[in-house]
């Protein structure tokens, strides 16, 4: 039975114009990835009937192919790592005998890891009881979606549809990719062997992350950047410390401004180098394997949005307003929303998830934007790297064009008790915050478990807080989180 209708804000038809209309559905979701299953679930919390689509795995790209299994290897990579570094064990004063690792456990722990999540995931839907659909869904038109399933194609009519189908790995031109010798990340994840030379093809995050899963468990690493230089999308000082850290001791080479454009799998695999700027080859490299870290693009093809009228953009990425409503040539088609990958605002699960809350919100009445600024990530490497908000050139471009003054602080690891308790001191926290009001603009961090440490800073930029609200909050001594502390009391003094 279809719950009361709710009143629609964002753009949308309000619900007593069709109070009339029996649906299927109040709520059908294309795309059962972690964006998709957070909708369905706090859709089901609010009243609403509601089914989900997907003619994959549950869990999507995070649970099967990205974050999961790929923090899986990370922490066991990790523990290798760890293990192998005498030096630090000795200091605590710990000693070993020889280590060694078992690969295909390694990647098994990964596995079992993904298949429990997805189960999870699936359990929890029934319980709730939302119906889960395997099969291909498609909008028909209108507050309709069909179905493409084994048994045969049905149409299923819903209130509201929301288009979650997430993204792919983007393999640019010239780069032929067979699974095996030359993989994206979809492939990487199953550790399926340890070449003994590796390129990746991007320093990303992507890149950044399978960079430190192969030189833990052995493999020599080539990082290939077009741009000028490594980890272009991150805070410059932050990945100025993360090549003295995390490139430059380990057995990683590194090539800037410089395109790969031909890479021919094979044994050995076959890359040719170009200048970035000319296009030129300047070099032919032949290694064991390669991986494509060169980002992802939206998986919005044959999702029959030309049955509304709507058409993606020249990336593929479906247009949205604020309130996540598919836009047909800049106007609100009615009761049809997107989330996550598919829209390009911020490819990340948890800005997914958080998409997906807010639409089903904004459904029932209670309109609901996203703040960006203060959505975290990480790069989950050892040590961590983690950031939300602006970096300083982009602050300083906000500045300049809003008439006011940036300034910075940083602290480091090495200050920390507890850090030097742990004998991890490699890092550095860096708040960027506006002179005359103190406001946080961003905050950068590199050093052990930043990731965890972010989110003081993260809820801090929700609330617009300044470094004047957070300087006199006390933090438990020793722990990590004094790095920020130390930062926030530096930042009010000084300004």
């Amino acid at each position: 039975m279809v719950q009361p209708a709710c009143k629609f804000k964002g753009g949308q038809l309000n619900s007593n114009q069709e109070s009339s209309v029996s649906f299927d559905y109040d709520l059908v979701i294309i795309g059962a990835g972690v964006g998709g299953h957070g909708a369905a679930i706090h859709a089901v919390a609010c009243g609403l009937k509601t089914a989900i689509i997907e003619s994959a795995e549950m869990g999507g790209t995070c649970v099967n192919r990205g974050c999961i299994p790929s923090k899986a290897l990370l922490a066991a990579s990790g523990r290798v790592r760890e293990l192998h570094n005498e030096h630090h064990l000795k200091a605590l004063g710990i000693q070993l005998g020889q280590v060694s690792f078992d690969r295909s456990a390694v990647a098994a722990h990964a596995d079992n890891l993904v298949q429990k999540i997805r189960g999870d995931l699936t359990n929890s839907l029934t319980r709730l009881k939302v119906d889960t659909i395997q099969g291909w869904g498609k909008v028909a038109g209108p507050q309709k979606v069909s179905v493409t399933t084994s048994a045969g194609e049905k149409t299923i009519t819903a209130k509201d549809i929301i288009v979650a189908s997430g993204s792919v790995p983007w393999v640019p031109p010239g780069v032929e990719v067979d699974g095996q010798t030359v993989f994206t990340s979809d492939q990487a994840v199953k550790l399926e062997w340890l070449p003994d030379w590796v390129a990746i093809i991007g320093s990303g995050y992507i890149g950044l992350e399978f960079s430190d899963v192969y030189t833990a468990l052995g493999s020599e690493v080539t990082m290939i950047e077009a741009l000028d230089q490594l980890m272009p999308t991150f805070d410059p000082d932050i990945a100025k410390i993360a090549q003295r850290v995390l490139i430059a001791p380990r057995d990683i080479e590194t090539h800037v401004g410089r395109l790969a454009i031909k890479v021919t799998p094979g044994s050995p695999v076959v890359i040719e180098l170009a200048d970035a700027k000319t296009k030129e080859v300047v070099e032919t490299l032949e290694v064991d394997a390669c991986l494509v870290a060169t980002g992802r693009i939206p998986a919005t093809k044959n999702l029959g949005l030309e049955n509304v009228g709507v058409e993606t953009d020249k990336r593929g990425f479906i247009p949205i307003n604020d309130f996540m409503a598919v836009l047909n040539q800049g106007e609100p088609v009615p009761h049809l929303w997107a989330i996550g990958d598919a829209t390009g605002k911020m490819m990340l699960a948890h800005a997914a998830s958080a998409q997906g809350i807010a639409v089903v919100e904004t459904i029932c009445g209670r309109d609901r934007q996203i703040d960006y600024r203060s959505i975290p990530a990480a790069a989950f490497t050892h040590p961590e790297i983690s950031f939300v908000g602006l970096t300083e050139p982009d602050a300083q471009k906000l500045g300049e064009a809003e008439g006011f003054k940036v300034s910075n602080v940083r602290t480091y690891f090495k200050g920390n008790s507890k850090a030097l308790a742990e004998g991890e001191t490699d890092g550095m926290a860096k708040i960027i915050f506006r002179e005359d009001t103190g406001e946080i603009l961003g905050a950068h961090i590199l050093g052990l478990h930043a990731a965890d440490l972010i989110h003081e800073a993260s809820n801090a930029i929700a609330k617009r807080q300044s470094v004047h609200d957070l300087s006199p909050l006390v933090h438990t001594h020793p722990t990590l989180s004094e790095v920020l502390d130390e930062a926030f009391k530096r930042a009010s003094v000084a300004h």
